[in-house]
């Protein structure tokens, strides 16, 4: 059976001193529980795995039930295959990503069965300083920089619903495209 090339996104991990995961022993995780080809990217839970399973919802209750049994917490992740994160950054809206000195760039992953229609229902934005688009399974969020404070993204934090989504910068996101097609 032929493995399957996904990006794990753990939500929750290593933020605020909460949910403290080493990298090397989250691979080391992975790899005893059969997974191959892991590989950690940076210190707020985004691995790479392949494996043979192509059901979705079967991995993702593998994953959160060997990682929360492992680390002790209440694990949630949100993954995507190659095709899917090549879509996520292929689609972004134009522009996005473009001009990171003046704009801070997030993508919101949302966990399934969550919409990207149901997640813009809760997304409030300030005029002049914050933009929000619906992908497909992504919001797409910037911020102007110098008016950060005055942003109104982050009450989405807040929220029930933030429960059901992970994010990433930007140029994590094209980094872990990167990671997956040279692999």
């Amino acid at each position: 059976m032929a493995n399957h090339r996904y990006v794990v996104l753990l939500r929750g991990v290593n933020v605020g001193g909460k949910n403290l995961i080493k990298m090397s022993a989250l691979a080391a995780c992975l790899e005893a529980a059969g997974f191959v080809d892991v590989v950690t990217y940076i210190q707020s839970g985004n691995v790479l795995i392949s494996s043979p399973e192509t059901r979705r919802p079967v991995l993702t209750r593998r994953l959160e039930q060997l990682l929360g049994e492992r680390f002790a917490y209440r694990a949630s992740v949100v993954i995507r295959d190659t095709r899917e994160l090549r879509r996520v950054v292929d689609k972004a809206p134009p522009g996005f990503g473009g001009d990171p000195a003046t704009y801070r760039y997030d993508v919101l992953f949302l966990k399934e069965p969550l919409t990207a229609a149901e997640a813009m229902k809760h997304v409030t934005i300030k005029e002049g300083v914050d933009e929000a688009h619906a992908g497909r399974g992504v919001l797409y969020c910037s911020r102007l920089v110098a008016r950060a404070s005055a942003s109104q993204l982050s009450r989405l934090t807040q929220l029930p619903i933030y429960q059901r989504m992970t994010i990433r910068n930007w140029n994590t996101t094209t980094r872990l495209l990167q990671m997956m097609t040279e692999a």
